[in-house]
């Protein structure tokens, strides 16, 4: 069995740029960029930034275009696909992308490094203050509940 599936989250690198197939079919592309930090041998924290070529098709396509901006967070879920051509140079030429299937929005109060923006100009956040609940804590004995009274 084989499996080519891909998940990514990150943030666009330039708007989507929409395009149609001779079909009449929507297609948008765009690029997202993916961050990865972790510490090396000596505690030093490294940082790696990969870019990726992302390419969405049909009514998908629209409302990414609709929606979606550079900087814009999104998951991506979809393929790996890689096309080449002969360049004009005569030399082979190779483009490798996320084909998607499922795309999801980030918020749409998320900075660009995916992080929230406390908007303190909303007159409603300054009037109306969430309200934090203590919800009551619920003690399960283990030795009540048998794994053969499960519904499912």
């Amino acid at each position: 069995m084989n499996l080519n599936k891909v998940f990514l989250i990150g943030n666009l690198t330039r708007d989507p740029e929409l395009r149609a197939l001779p079909s009449g079919a929507a297609v948008v592309s765009f690029g997202i960029a993916t961050n990865r930090i972790w510490k090396n041998q000596q505690g030093e924290q490294q940082k790696d930034v990969q870019f990726h070529n992302v390419v969405v098709f049909g009514r998908q396509a629209e409302i990414v275009k609709q929606y979606l901006t550079k900087g814009s967070l999104a998951m991506i879920e979809g393929r790996i696909q890689t096309s080449s051509w002969d360049g004009k140079d005569g030399t082979k030429q190779y483009r490798t992308e996320i084909v998607a299937e499922r795309v999801q929005f980030g918020p749409r109060n998320a900075t660009k490094q995916g992080e929230f923006i406390k908007n303190e100009t909303s007159p409603a956040m300054n009037q109306n203050p969430p309200i934090r609940e203590e919800l009551p804590e619920i003690n399960i004995d283990e030795g009540e509940i048998k794994p053969e009274d499960l519904p499912f």
